[in-house]
């Protein structure tokens, strides 16, 4: 099972929501669960808070191996395109691009923590990015 859950701006989501919806239907892939939520107005303080204002779709795929992966890349991309952010509290294979997309503040939260604690999921994405000419690229 995967589950993908963008968030896109509200004046932005009567294009990108379809538009996600599509790129599963071109995939042959359908969500055996959907959900489309109105997120509020008031963004959170927090460096890493995935909730936004906006529309969230979250949609649920079988593993069909590389097929859902690429599917999974599209959907985010659609979603950074326009905007929007992936959230990676769902998501065990988001990428350092995606993330530092989806997370601009990101550079923050890694000045304050402590060197000896490293997660997974920061290795896999904060710790793989460098900033060079305002914009995020992988590290090598």
């Amino acid at each position: 099972l995967f589950q993908h859950q963008s968030v896109v701006p509200e004046e932005k989501a009567r294009r990108i929501v379809p538009a996600l919806l599509e790129a599963a239907r071109r995939a042959g892939q359908g969500s055996f669960l959907t959900v489309l939520k109105r997120f509020g107005g008031v963004r959170s303080p927090a460096l890493l808070s995935f909730p936004r204002p906006g529309y969230t779709l979250t949609l649920d795929f079988p593993n069909r191996g590389e097929r859902t992966l690429r599917l999974l890349a599209e959907l985010d991309r659609i979603a950074v395109e326009a905007g929007g952010a992936v959230n990676p509290y769902k998501d065990a294979r988001m990428g350092p691009e995606t993330f530092a997309a989806s997370f601009p503040q990101w550079q923050r939260l890694e000045a304050l923590r402590d060197p000896a604690f490293i997660s997974s999921f920061w290795a896999r994405t904060a710790k793989r990015l460098e900033i060079g000419e305002g914009r995020a690229e992988a590290a090598e």
